[in-house]
């Protein structure tokens, strides 16, 4: 009997935390990760899956921010080290990355095999963790490039949009 009860209050407050979250306005939420020391902000809609650094095999004639491709659960995928594709690491290949460095693919909903290669992650953010902050009045950014945020240590972080970013013709023109 102690047993049906306790089946009967979890479903009523699984009952009440679905109500709930069909009432709440949904919270915006970020997977953050570092690239040459910089905090960028990924949509958890658009990120895909997260893997541990595995053998690139070099791709000639490419981009030098193409680092490659590699195979991803048996899915061949393309590898931008992101630090180099934004500007950040300069033409300087990638310096020995550390354990912390990730293979992060865009959702395959994006339609594009490609795994950004970050330095390390950061963990979740979400809207309420952090300060949007207002819009330089001259700004040239790439579309990519949405708000960027300022969390509670003052540490500033841009949020990249991967849909526009998988549609860039930038990060679309490969060859070199």
């Amino acid at each position: 009997m102690a047993e049906r009860d306790a089946l009967r209050e979890l479903q009523a407050r699984l009952a009440s935390r679905m109500q709930a979250v069909r009432t709440e306005p949904p919270v915006r939420s970020w997977l953050a990760v570092e690239c040459a020391g910089h905090g960028l902000l990924f949509a958890l809609p658009q990120a895909g899956e997260i893997f541990p650094l595995a053998k690139v095999v070099a791709v000639p004639h490419t981009q030098p921010w193409l680092a490659g491709v590699v195979n991803l659960r048996g899915g061949l995928h393309a590898v931008v080290d992101l630090a180099r594709f934004l500007g950040l690491r300069g033409g300087a290949p990638a310096p020995a990355l550390g354990d912390g460095a990730r293979l992060l693919t865009l959702s395959p909903a994006l339609g594009v095999n490609c795994a950004l290669l970050v330095d390390r992650l950061a963990g979740l953010r979400s809207a309420d963790q952090l300060q949007a902050e207002p819009e330089p009045a001259a700004a040239a950014r790439p579309a990519f490039a949405a708000a960027r945020w300022r969390d509670a240590q003052a540490r500033a972080w841009q949020e990249i949009d991967l849909a526009a970013l998988a549609g860039h013709d930038q990060f679309l023109g490969i060859a070199a």
